[in-house]
């Protein structure tokens, strides 16, 4: 009975028990309507009987059918997703590369097979295939987002499954093209402005003039024209430039040769002119663009000019040429503009507080005591910011003799006191540099960057305040000492003038800055120290305030003895890793290398007391020191520049530092 109970085979729709449990406990309900009838009418009853055996037999055919029907659609749905997944493997646009642990090939589809040609590619290895393939999937297994790759003619987006040993390959080849067409025809916005200009115009005649805008015009059309560029003259002394990305990429690896050609023919002709250009690309905006272009101009004019600033948005400000010393100016127009503007600001000021770079040297602590001197004088009162544990040794005795002034040393105030005391009509002079990563009062910066004035002879890095009320950097300047003190002949004389012990500080100042008048030296740098005699500088004093102790005469003498020469005319100096040396004793034994024969740059490379590396960089002149430097993140002059480097040892900062040295020469 079990056995032919097996053999029955139930339709597939009661297959379900829930099924079954409805439909038996419908035809029970049936079964006994019917028994009930036939009670009632038997003629009833046998109708019932067949309406109920009819009603059974229809719906046992009619979903037996339904699931006949239902069980073809879905084989047939099944069959047409398995072969369109393999249509898909075989001849969707996109690579698959099966392959094992050891990179050999299991499978690949037939797009993939495409970009491999005639090659046999089932089980042989991926390297002895395509070793460029192979190395870029051995490089990218690990990670698991999408890699933007190039292979051969070709660029892909690759994704790999390491797990399963899958790569696939999407072509973007097409859009790549697409892609760096858009980015090469972004517009850029170049201001191009001739330094000296009216300095060498006014002695000339107009005819001379003439042949002279001609000429420049003509060459920096033709130079634009080679390149596809557009320039247009605005002013006598400024131009404008136009061009794609495309073209500034052409230029920049032509290192901008304009500059040098205009420098040295006009030098011919006994007028030297020099360009300053600021480029600007990368914001789809055109007004900021040729916002940003007047800013990079702004700096490469506040670098000395006879250089070009290129920067994108949101990217490092890249700097070409620099190559020449600023040039002074023969009038002192700047000066007394600059003395004016800064009055204007005392008048909106409640008090005044100068600081110097970290660890300053004298031109700091002279320039600062200068400005203390005019703050008084426009009826200010000002405090000379000081960190107290930070002097070198000079430093150090000039703040002894401050302290037997009265009146200087109440003004002399550490960065603690100087933070309690500001208010927000306060104003900070910035002096002797412009980074804020290096003053000596961070705090206090941060507390008045929106009310800073920047007094500064060293050229502008690309670090610089945000929105500084006033700007005086003058890069041709031979110290910040100098500039401030041709603004005391535009200063009212009846608050007082300027006393002895500032005068000897500041003319102690310029004769740091300029290796007793030896180096970085002008006609003004001696108007100026002239002028400091006058008012009662007392020259011995200074040299007193200048004297090296024992300890740091034998330290820097132990430097010098290290001397190397890493090239035909450049020396190098290096102290011990474990040694600590002071940056003033660095920035004296690179000086005194200058004055050996044979030597036109010198470089030393010490471990400083704070514990970063320092570079003191010096030259004559021919060589720029404050490019190497700049690559190195520090900054400067052209002939005397320096960086500090953090987490290295001396001998890998000297690795970096020949490396920096072979790169820029191997640039020009």
């Amino acid at each position: 009975m079990k056995k032919l109970l097996a053999k029955i085979q139930l339709p597939a729709f009661l297959e379900d028990y829930r099924l079954r449990y409805v439909a038996g406990v419908m035809v029970i309900l049936a079964v006994i309507d019917i028994i009930v009838a036939s009670f009632i009418r038997p003629w009833l009853a046998g109708l019932m009987l067949l309406f109920l055996i009819g009603l059974v037999a229809a719906i046992f055919y009619g979903l037996e059918a339904i699931t006949k029907n239902t069980n073809k659609y879905i084989s047939n749905l099944a069959y047409r997703i398995k072969r369109g997944e393999q249509e898909a493997l075989i001849k969707m646009p996109v690579g698959i590369l099966l392959y094992d642990k050891d990179l050999t090939v299991e499978w690949a589809n037939p797009y993939l097979q495409q970009y491999f040609g005639d090659a046999e590619l089932l089980g042989q290895p991926l390297s002895a295939i395509d070793a460029d393939l192979a190395k870029l999937v051995s490089s990218n297994q690990d990670s698991n987002e999408s890699q933007t790759i190039t292979w051969g003619d070709h660029q892909f987006e690759m994704i790999i499954q390491k797990s399963i040993g899958v790569a696939y390959l999407m072509d973007i080849t097409r859009y790549a093209k697409i892609e760096a067409q858009a980015e090469n025809e972004r517009v850029v916005i170049g201001q191009i402005f001739l330094d000296n200009y009216d300095e060498i115009t006014q002695t000339l005649d107009d005819q001379t003039v003439t042949n002279l805008n001609s000429y420049v015009t003509n060459q920096l059309t033709n130079w634009a024209n080679e390149y596809g560029m557009y320039v247009r003259r605005i002013a006598n002394d400024r131009f404008l430039l136009v061009a794609y990305v495309q073209a500034l990429q052409v230029v920049e690896a032509d290192r901008f040769k304009i500059l040098d050609t205009i420098r040295e023919e006009t030098s011919k002709q006994n007028y030297p002119l020099t360009l300053s250009v600021g480029i600007a690309y990368g914001d789809a905006n055109l007004a900021q663009l040729a916002i940003t272009s007047q800013s990079n101009l702004d700096l490469a004019l506040g670098r000395g000019g006879d250089q070009v600033v290129v920067r994108a948005k949101g990217e490092q400000a890249r700097f070409y040429g620099g190559k020449t010393n600023p040039m002074a100016k023969r009038t002192r127009v700047r000066a007394r503009m600059i003395a004016q503007a800064l009055q204007e600001l005392f008048k909106q000021t409640d008090k005044v507080f100068v600081v110097g770079h970290s660890r300053p040297d004298m031109d700091a602590i002279g320039a600062a005591l200068g400005i203390r001197r005019i703050a008084q004088m426009n009826g200010k009162d000002c405090y000379v910011v000081v960190d107290p544990d930070h002097l070198h040794s000079d430093v150090e005795r000039l703040m002894s003799r401050v302290g037997q002034d009265p009146e200087i040393a109440n003004s002399i105030v550490t960065p603690e006191a100087a933070l309690s005391q500001v208010t927000d009509q306060s104003l900070l002079v910035m002096v002797d540099h412009s980074k804020p990563s290096i003053t000596s009062a961070p705090a206090l910066y941060d507390r008045l960057a929106a009310r800073t004035v920047i007094i500064d002879h060293h050229r502008r890095g690309e670090e610089f305040p945000e929105n500084p009320m006033l700007v005086y950097i003058e890069p041709y300047a031979s110290s910040t000492c100098e500039l401030i003190t041709e603004m005391f002949e535009y200063q009212p004389t009846n608050n007082g003038s300027i006393n002895k012990l500032e005068a000897t500080a500041m003319l102690a100042g310029i004769t740091v800055d300029t290796k007793s008048f030896s180096l970085r030296t002008g006609t003004r740098t001696f108007d100026a120290a002239s002028y400091l005699r006058s008012v009662g500088a007392d020259g011995l004093l200074a040299q007193n305030l200048l004297k090296e102790s024992v300890a740091s005469y034998i330290q820097k003498n132990h430097l010098i003895d290290s001397v190397e020469m890493i090239s035909e005319n450049m020396a190098l100096c290096t102290g011990e890793d474990d040694t600590p040396y002071d940056p003033v004793i660095a920035a004296q034994a690179a000086d005194t290398l200058l004055s050996l024969s044979d030597i036109d740059a010198s470089f030393v490379i010490t471990r400083r007391p704070d514990g970063r590396i320092g570079i003191s960089a010096r030259s004559l002149g021919d060589i720029n020191v404050q490019v190497i430097m700049e690559e190195l993140g520090g900054g400067g002059h052209l002939s005397n520049a320096a960086t500090q480097i953090q987490g290295h040892t001396v001998a890998e900062a000297k690795d970096m530092l020949l490396k920096t040295i072979d790169a820029t020469e191997d640039s020009e």
